[in-house]
């Protein structure tokens, strides 16, 4: 009778090709297995993989998890029923060749679990200082560390996390990620097969119509033929006659056999037009695609996010959630105020975003360096450079310098936000009517993040074009 481990990977030996690389996908969205390690291995390498993550034990469950979320019914009750039968047959062995076979069978599974933890803790992290396991991830020096280091003078009074935390934190935002990436892409697949069957439909309609016109040309050659069939049967039959009736009709046939026929008609843009479905075809998609798809100059970054703020999945909106998130509280993140970063720093060059701030109460927008400490209250920190709304009035901070007071004709619904680093400028104006309201100084000595804060901001899209470089 097979062992539990031969059941698992003979079962695993039935799947298709196709099969077994989704059943690794999902073993890897499972659990801490990588892909870089699934990917290319074979499935007993990939039962040996499970048993060391998940021991003997707990190889089946995973298993049968596995298949009923790809929907193999058969096969994992030909599974749960190898297991059962032998399940069976070794309380058979254990009661027919007593309590030292049973050890001897125990004892070859449990070294198998040895054999597969030792295999494990091999590949696992360890400290090169003190030879031990690192647990924990300093979020100060950014950096796995042990016990002992964790202890040690190197990192007192730091702020630690426990590793399966962080994981379970980073597979989950791997998940997100993923997910998000394949509806986007799902997005541009459907618009290609769209346009691949409008294109398709146009040939077929320019098949059909140039197949009707040859068509009718050839209905009215053979009409012709006919007709000219005719009048040499009529000829022929007068031919027939004596001479006298053949002589008495001679002008009527001669004027009959006078019948001429103009040669075949060459048919111009009888074929199919080839240029025009196929010539510059990936241009003009590409150049169509641009009806889906927008540009913002500025995205979110939702690592920088505060707890109670909602990005949206284009990271270009952000709402106001009224519970706080379950968010790590990584260095980058802010803690205080509805506060989020752009993805994208700037240490250089001329850089321009609209942010829509519609009817809000309060707002800030601006940019921040990126040294700047980002829990609690930074936004009177030096390399904090902004303008806000407050208690009905707009104005301008370049801290730590003092707060200038704008006038402004009408409420504001979306603000200009134009960066001039090399010369140490930030400027805002109302993009509605295109007129400047203030413009801040400050030299920059390191790279600065568009900054945003208050709810719901909206960073608005610009219209992207494509050129055609023609040679001189």
């Amino acid at each position: 009778m097979n062992s539990i481990l031969t059941i698992l990977r003979t079962t695993l030996e039935k799947l298709t090709g196709a099969q077994f690389k989704t059943f690794k996908h999902h073993l890897k969205d499972m659990g801490t297995i990588p892909w870089g390690k699934l990917e290319k291995i074979d499935s007993d390498d990939t039962v040996d993989l499970i048993v060391q993550e998940y021991t003997v034990k707990g190889s089946d469950g995973v298993i049968l998890t596995i298949f009923k979320m790809m929907n193999l019914n058969q096969l994992a009750m030909d599974m749960v029923n190898e297991l059962e039968e032998y399940g069976q047959d070794h309380s058979r062995k254990r009661s027919l060749s007593g309590v030292l076979q049973q050890r001897g069978e125990d004892q070859e599974e449990e070294e198998e679990e040895g054999r597969q933890r030792k295999r494990t803790n091999e590949s696992d992290a360890f400290c090169r200082l003190h030879k031990q396991e690192v647990k924990h991830f300093c979020q100060d020096c950014k950096e796995l560390v042990c016990n002992e280091c964790r202890n040690s003078e190197i990192h007192k009074n730091h702020n630690f996390r426990p590793i399966s935390t962080r994981i379970l934190e980073l597979k989950s935002q791997i998940n997100d990620t993923e997910k998000q990436i394949k509806e986007e892409f799902e997005k541009l697949h459907q618009f290609l097969r769209n346009e691949e069957a409008t294109r398709i439909a146009a040939l077929r309609e320019e098949e059909e119509q140039k197949s009707q016109m040859m068509k009718e040309k050839i209905e009215k050659m053979s009409r012709e033929i006919s007709s000219l069939s005719d009048t040499i049967r009529a000829i022929e039959e007068e031919m027939r006659t004596d001479d006298i009736t053949f002589l008495q009709n001679y002008k009527s046939t001669e004027e009959r056999a006078q019948c001429t026929l103009q040669d075949p008609e060459r048919v111009s843009g009888a074929l199919i037009n080839v240029a025009k479905h196929l010539g510059n075809q990936k241009f003009r998609v590409w150049e169509k695609m641009q009806e889906i798809i927008q540009y913002t100059p500025v995205t979110l970054d939702p690592n920088t996010a505060t707890p109670k703020l909602i990005l949206s999945e284009d990271l270009t909106t952000v709402r106001y959630s009224s519970k706080r998130q379950q968010l790590p509280d990584n260095p980058e993140r802010f803690n205080r105020f509805c506060s989020v970063l752009g993805s994208e720093g700037f240490n250089s060059g001329t850089h321009c975003w609209d942010v829509e701030v519609g009817e809000n109460k309060w707002w800030n927008v601006g940019v921040m360096t990126e040294s700047l400490q980002r829990k609690g209250d930074c936004d009177s920190e030096s390399g904090n450079c902004y303008m806000y709304y407050k208690d009905g009035k707009y104005r301008a901070c370049s801290t730590p310098e003092p707060h200038t007071l704008i006038k402004v004709e009408q409420k504001l619904l979306r603000i200009r936000v134009q960066l001039d680093w090399d010369r140490g400028e930030l400027s805002f104006s109302d993009p509605d009517n295109n007129t400047h309201l203030h413009t801040l100084k400050h030299t920059f000595t390191e790279k600065v993040f568009p900054y945003f804060s208050g709810v719901p901001l909206r960073i608005l899209p610009v219209k992207a074009s494509v050129t055609v470089e023609q040679h001189s």
